[in-house]
């Protein structure tokens, strides 16, 4: 009997068994080291992760005016309103609005209004400080905004959309 035959018949281990349990581990290693460029490609690029959070500096903008970013390749609305557009858009009753949502809910601070600046209707970019509300105004198909960026009036049938956005200072912001 073989030395083979006789440590089988103990129970224990042996040498081929080693070699199957060596054998499958090393192809294991090999198949993830080979697999893994494909997963890493999937991952997004640089160009894409700069792109996907945006900073702004509010101290450069002055109380009631605007400024307009882009992030994610769609433009940003950052307003810094007036004492008067803040009273107006927090006046408005709720069953006024196409799409009820009042202004606490669309503002992290009053004075400052942040949203993407891309009409609901058909994607067009709404003009500021237009139309009938004091707000925005797409010229594209007449949809009114008011100063908190809600509809009014219009086909437009969704408010302008707030980006994710966090005060990472006093007054600077970090969408995305």
């Amino acid at each position: 009997m073989s030395s083979t035959q006789v440590s089988g018949a103990h129970g224990g281990a042996t040498r081929r068994d080693f070699l199957y349990v060596a054998a499958g581990a090393f192809g294991a290693v090999g198949a993830a080291a080979a697999v893994w460029p494909f997963i890493h490609q999937m991952n997004p690029s640089a160009d894409v992760l700069a792109l996907s959070s945006t900073e702004i500096d509010l101290s450069q903008i002055p109380e009631g005016m605007g400024i307009t970013a882009v992030w994610r390749g769609k433009p940003v609305f950052v307003r810094h309103r007036s004492a008067k557009e803040i009273e107006e858009a927090q006046a408005v009753a709720l069953a006024d609005l196409p799409d009820p949502e009042p202004d606490a809910k669309r503002v992290q601070k009053p004075q400052w209004l942040i949203m993407v600046g891309v009409c609901t209707h058909l994607g067009c970019v709404p003009l500021g400080q237009q139309g009938d509300f004091g707000g925005w105004f797409c010229p594209c198909h007449g949809s009114h905004y008011d100063t908190s960026g809600r509809i009014r009036r219009g086909p437009a049938p969704k408010n302008l959309e707030v980006p994710p956005y966090t005060f990472i200072e006093e007054n600077r912001i970090r969408i995305g």
